[in-house]
């Protein structure tokens, strides 16, 4: 039998991460196949115009502010959804933040709050969310992760280590889901072009546009795969890079990054969104 698969006949799709980058896109990009979207963010202003930039389409966008750090603001929001506007069908945790971690100038605050948004903040909307679905006996959930979690990359070390574990929690949680009637999937996005990017001081090779990651997640929400993945030459390939022996896998790195020419850096860089969100 196959899994159960969201339309917005349905009922309403909750996106965390929804004022910027792929949450943004993916938004519109749902609203315009007819959903009912309810989006959350801390940004309040952002969501707003997100709300009036998609007053024209099929569906629309419901606005409901709230930090994924505050497992009481996610309880709140899922309240909202299913006391006031309808069934929650799928949901997207996409919020995420990205702060570059040099080994000369480590700060216990980049793994704090990498850990608290990244990780803690999908645990926060999966709870709810979970225990809504189940008593539907059905749902889509889909977290949003990286290839930055598929193994050790420069600057990536509180970043990447939460998107690993996002990636082992979800294919952990499938065994039990799945007898639940609640389909999981896997996001694991390459680079997508934002405006965060530009600061990155490394190769990103296969930069895809916020549109297009929207247009493949959607895609591979209404498909039967567990991993969304793109654009896939690019990811595969990091897929099996990573099964290289650790010798040639830190060399291979290098050489592609650039890394090792690289001199340390004398002062650790601003906080920036990362680029898959």
């Amino acid at each position: 039998m196959p899994d159960f698969v969201a339309r917005p006949e349905h009922g309403i799709a909750w996106i965390s991460g929804a004022s910027s980058g792929i949450g943004r896109a993916l938004a519109l990009k749902l609203a315009g196949d007819g959903y009912k979207v309810a989006v959350t963010a801390r940004d309040h202003e952002k969501l707003a115009e997100l709300q009036a930039e998609a007053s024209d389409l099929p569906g629309n966008i419901i606005v409901l502010d709230g930090d994924v750090t505050n497992a009481e603001d996610m309880e709140h929001v899922l309240a909202s959804i299913e006391y006031e506007h309808g069934a929650l069908a799928l949901a997207v945790f996409n919020a995420g933040v990205y702060f570059p971690v040099h080994a000369e100038e480590l700060k216990l605050s980049d793994f704090e709050q990498s850990f608290a948004v990244n990780l803690q903040g999908v645990v926060n909307c999966l709870i709810p969310a979970v225990r809504h679905m189940k008593a539907k006996g059905q749902g889509q959930i889909a977290v949003v992760s990286s290839i930055s979690g598929y193994g050790g990359l420069p600057t990536s070390a509180a970043y990447g280590a939460t998107k690993a574990a996002l990636i082992n929690m979800a294919e952990s949680l499938k065994f039990d889901l799945d007898k639940m009637g609640i389909r999981i999937q896997l996001i694991n996005p390459g680079f997508v072009d934002t405006p965060a990017i530009k600061k990155n001081k490394f190769s990103m090779p296969s930069l895809v546009s916020v549109e297009e990651a929207a247009e493949q997640i959607s895609a591979g929400l209404k498909s039967q795969r567990f991993e969304i993945t793109f654009p896939k030459r690019f990811t595969y390939m990091m897929k099996l890079v990573n099964l290289l022996p650790y010798g040639l896998y830190f060399w291979l790195v290098n050489r592609s990054t650039g890394w090792r020419e690289r001199p340390l850096e004398k002062h650790a860089r601003p906080a920036m969104p990362h680029p898959a969100e």
